[in-house]
């Protein structure tokens, strides 16, 4: 099953991703560019090969395009999250529509960026996912946990529990969940949610929020159509309920 690499018999501080990218050149500048901040690429570039190897090997990362041979990249992230719900996904794609983008969300997804992008930019996505990763692997803290109703929410050791039972968030849903948990009755719009949460605020991204939203309210929300938790805000965006 792939999960989160331990870094054996390597740097520590090196981190390993398996970049599946069918374009040759487009795979070797991100690795390139990926060494610059100390990660490891495996490159591969069929669907089903890419499979094989997240069975069998670890990684700290996947960056996965969507359009690849055999096995597409939307089918490789819903495989890979129902067997890990940490590890950093962050999608790539020559498609620019909505539908791909939710799409791609909606499977478990961390990030989405649409060909053609800048490595600088790619590159400040990576670190920041890795960088929020690296919170779920390090020891236990000490709890600093906020309650509401039926959902608790340890804000040091990335954890979230309903009703007593633990909720297996990725890391931008824990991220979303809890910079909304932090400031209850505070409302924020798309942009501003993207800006915080994401590190960016840049136009067409907006249903990068809405998927986050529902799928969190998936799993902590009774009734996702009618929130307790996460409030809709017809015109103006989101907000956590007012804390009691």
């Amino acid at each position: 099953m792939l999960k989160h690499s331990r870094r054996q018999g390597r740097n520590i501080n090196q981190r390993k991703i398996l970049l599946v990218e069918d374009d040759p050149d487009l795979s070797e500048l991100i690795a390139l560019q990926l060494q610059d901040i100390m990660c490891e690429s495996t490159r591969i570039s069929n669907g089903r090969e890419a499979l094989d190897r997240a069975s069998t090997e670890e990684f700290d990362m996947l960056i996965l395009d969507i359009m690849l041979p055999e096995v597409d990249g939307l089918e490789i992230c819903r495989t890979v999250r129902g067997q890990n719900s940490q590890i950093p996904i962050l999608m790539l794609t020559a498609k620019s529509s909505e539908l791909d983008r939710v799409l791609g969300l909606e499977l478990g997804a961390d990030d989405y960026m649409t060909k053609p992008f800048s490595t600088l930019e790619l590159v400040a996505r990576v670190k920041a996912l890795l960088r929020r990763a690296r919170f779920s692997e390090e020891p236990a803290r000490a709890q600093k946990i906020i309650t509401f109703n039926d959902l608790s929410v340890d804000t040091e050791n990335r954890r979230a529990f309903i009703r007593g039972n633990e909720v297996e968030l990725t890391p931008k849903e824990f991220d979303l969940l809890h910079h909304f948990i932090i400031h209850p009755g505070r409302v924020f719009s798309r942009m501003q949610l993207l800006d915080k949460v994401w590190g960016y605020s840049y136009e067409g991204y907006h249903h990068t929020v809405n998927s986050h939203i529902n799928r969190l309210r998936t799993k902590i929300e009774k009734d996702p159509h009618n929130p307790e938790f996460i409030l809709t805000r017809w015109g103006v965006g989101y907000e956590f309920a007012t804390l009691e």
